[in-house]
């Protein structure tokens, strides 16, 4: 199918967000320039949307109107006949303006205007309503163009929304359109090309078609980030190190190894989130269950970032949970057992310190497999669902960190079947790969692909009951 090519202008004062809508609608970060500097953009620059691998939006950002009094008060001294339509006499403005070399950014916006099928209208709504911004949507009205204000910034703590959706209806402007370009929403996304597909029904194919990919990309990035979670946990919960330790020294040294895998895998699945959504590495620092540098600023292990999400661990019984691992400890087929148990009963036999607790430990002997306890992939988990959820709702021109929001419902995730059955798999983990001598065939198990999509699918469900919550 063939489409009307659809050609949108974005118009705005200077600082309101021209820019930075057309980075978050176009998901290109390096669109133009984003600064909190007046009268960033100085020339007409465009970019084009796909559809269904053919042009289908062009849209253009335009300098600020930064002289918009003294342009109205030309225009109407053009206005000597009154029956001559307004357009015309734009177009006499511009031929004036180009040989005097008058508004010479002013004209670049109306002239570009003139060549649009729409104009988008940014305004930021944690200003007033003033005489400005009467005159501005008075001279786009001269270009006999479809205005759609859009109001950004709405998610601010000192936004007016509520005042410019009262006050825009009493110069004409009927219909707006909520479009925060820092805290994105993907069904304003929507909105916004559902008013202008009302405005402009020459070119309803071109926008439904839009509408259907934006929603099916929404659909698969959402999916990819899931699959990617699930890797990250099946990689933890199936790694299992077989070590032979004597002493408490061995044993701290052993587990700071499972340590160290295991945030490489997590700081592995931060990134490829992050390209996922077209994110730099610098989108994101530190809250309380931050990246920093490139890396979670709480470190995984620190019991301070279980306590952050509820998950909660007691007194030396607990010391296995909170440097989490489980220990499992193989001697003439007695196992003092797997999971969480094991955790906090190693942890309880180091807090006895130069008892028997720890003559006991010293006398065991063979093998010995650290794994991941079940409070510590249920924190991989959390916050892997976090970042998502801060990806998902950050626009493009985002130019403060990112901070993954950190209210997770921890009762609501509970701990997967799925990653229980992994810490039985072992072959299943990628990580740490010169001691566990995995081939790439048992890796690559039908067993495991299919583990990974169930998981990918709850991580998804859990997502939605969390964006409920």
């Amino acid at each position: 199918m063939s489409f009307p090519v659809l050609r949108i202008t974005v118009v705005g004062h200077t600082n309101t967000g021209k820019t930075s809508l057309i980075r978050t609608l176009t998901r290109d970060i390096e669109f133009g320039e984003v600064s909190d500097r007046p009268a960033v953009t100085r020339e007409v620059s465009g970019i084009t949307l796909n559809v269904e691998d053919q042009s289908a939006i062009e849209l253009f950002d335009t300098p600020g109107l930064e002289d918009s009094i003294s342009l109205l008060n030309s225009l109407e001294n053009l206005q000597g006949d009154r029956h001559t339509p307004r357009v015309d006499l734009i177009e006499q403005f511009l031929s004036q303006a180009d040989a005097e070399n008058h508004f010479p950014q002013e004209s670049k916006v109306v002239r570009q205007v003139l060549a649009s099928d729409v104009v988008l209208y940014v305004v930021d709504v944690r200003e007033r309503i003033l005489g400005k911004h009467r005159d501005e949507l008075d001279i786009l009205s001269w270009c006999a163009k479809p205005v759609l204000p859009v109001l950004n910034f709405t998610a601010a703590d000192d936004a007016q929304t509520a005042s410019w959706r009262e006050q825009l209806p009493r110069i004409a402007m009927h219909a707006i359109v909520e479009f925060d370009t820092v805290v994105y929403a993907h069904q304003d996304e929507l909105h916004l090309y559902e008013k202008l597909r009302t405005m402009l029904d020459s070119h309803r194919e071109t926008i439904d078609a839009l509408i259907k990919l934006r929603s099916s990309q929404r659909s698969q990035l959402i999916q990819a980030s899931c699959y990617e979670i699930a890797e990250l946990l099946i990689d933890s919960a199936a790694l299992a190190l077989a070590v032979t330790m004597n002493g408490e020294t061995n044993t701290r040294q052993a587990v700071n190894r499972m340590h160290n895998i295991v945030r490489r895998r997590e700081q592995n699945c931060v990134s490829n989130l992050l390209q996922l959504h077209r994110f730099r590495d610098d989108d994101y620092a530190t809250t309380e269950l931050p990246i920093e540098d490139g890396r979670w600023g709480l470190d995984l292990f620190n019991p301070q970032a279980m306590k952050q999400v509820g998950l909660h661990a007691g007194s030396a019984a607990a010391t296995g949970a909170l440097v989490g691992v489980t220990l499992d400890i193989m001697l003439g087929g007695l196992s003092l057992g797997t999971g969480t148990a094991a955790g906090a009963a190693i942890g309880a036999l180091w807090g006895l310190g130069e008892t028997h607790g720890k003559r006991f430990i010293d006398r065991l002997r063979g093998r010995r497999e650290l794994r991941c306890n079940d409070a510590t992939l249920r924190l991989l988990e959390l916050r892997q669902i976090m970042l998502l959820k801060a990806l998902l709702h950050r626009g493009h021109a985002s130019q403060q960190p990112m901070k993954p929001d950190n209210t997770t419902d921890p009762g609501s995730t509970g701990f997967s079947p799925i990653l229980r059955k992994a810490r039985a798999e072992s072959q299943w983990s990628r990580l740490d790969e010169a001691a566990n001598q995995h081939s790439m065939k048992a890796i690559n198990d039908p067993a495991r692909a299919t583990a990974v999509e169930q998981l990918a699918e709850e991580i998804e469900r859990k997502l939605e009951l969390s964006d409920q919550s």
